[in-house]
């Protein structure tokens, strides 16, 4: 009998490898980060078997290192997320996504009548209520926005 073989994804030279996002959100990821765009390879793997979470999902980015913004961004959908920074398919940095206290201009406030959606000069800004699972109230109106209402605004 034959024994089965593994398939493994090809390592990436040089780019960025997030790790530990939450299971079924690697396609939110990718919208967060613009991809795939024609110029970076991206990999994805999905609902993947962990030890540190059930499942999890895994994108890999040829040849393209993360800004802080994108990873502010990804915080708010993947809190539990890891950020390889690979140098010649060594990894050069390790570290994970950190939620900071207050989110500024990223989100959309969800209340119609907020300043922040009057065509008034105002950025939105929310402050981090919970970070386990994500809650944020709006710094204007106070409004109350969870994970579902954060995700919608990053769903392909």
């Amino acid at each position: 009998m034959k024994t089965p073989k593994e398939l493994k994804v090809k390592p990436i030279r040089n780019g960025t490898v997030i790790d530990h996002i939450t299971a079924n959100r690697a396609l939110n990821v990718l919208k967060i980060l613009d991809l795939p765009n024609g110029e970076a390879a991206v990999t994805i793997a999905m609902n993947v078997k962990s030890s540190q979470m059930e499942k999890k999902d895994i994108v890999k980015i040829e040849g393209r290192e993360l800004k802080s913004k994108e990873v502010d961004k990804i915080a708010l959908i993947a809190p539990q997320a890891t950020i390889n920074i690979v140098r010649d398919y060594e990894i050069a940095e390790k570290g994970k996504v950190e939620l900071t206290n207050k989110v500024k201009g990223i989100l959309k406030c969800p209340n119609p009548n907020c300043i922040t959606n009057a065509n008034e000069p105002v950025k939105t800004q929310f402050y981090v209520m919970e970070k386990e699972p994500v809650t944020l109230r709006c710094y204007h109106c106070e409004r109350m926005m969870v994970e579902e209402d954060i995700e919608s605004q990053f769903r392909l």
